[in-house]
């Protein structure tokens, strides 16, 4: 069987990298938005963020808009590729729990 990513395995780090896996590769979600989406408080998903860029599974870009800082977050190829295999591990455990028991 499949192993977790103990890295996305968090909940909320669950909830962050399917929001920015849904993005088309290249597309970017500011992290505003996904704060607000998740629920969370800034230095929460700063934190969670930071774990995730550790592992190279987000990109983070630093900017400017009319003079303001921006933060924009995309889901790397590796984090893509991890969240997928993340995905496809859990599958797995639900499909061995829906199998009968050898003594049914």
């Amino acid at each position: 069987m499949r192993k977790i990513d103990e890295i996305i395995h968090q909940p909320i780090r669950l909830q962050l990298m399917a929001a920015l896996v849904a993005l088309r590769p290249g597309e970017q979600m500011e992290f505003v938005w996904l704060r607000d989406l998740l629920a969370v408080t800034d230095g929460n998903l700063g934190a969670h963020l930071a774990k995730l860029e550790g592992a190279g599974y987000v990109g983070v870009d630093k900017t400017f808009v009319n003079r303001r800082p921006k933060t924009f977050l995309s889901a790397t190829d590796r984090g893509r590729a991890a969240f997928a295999d993340n995905v496809a591990a859990l599958r797995e455990i639900m499909a061995s729990a829906e199998q009968p028991k050898a003594d049914e």
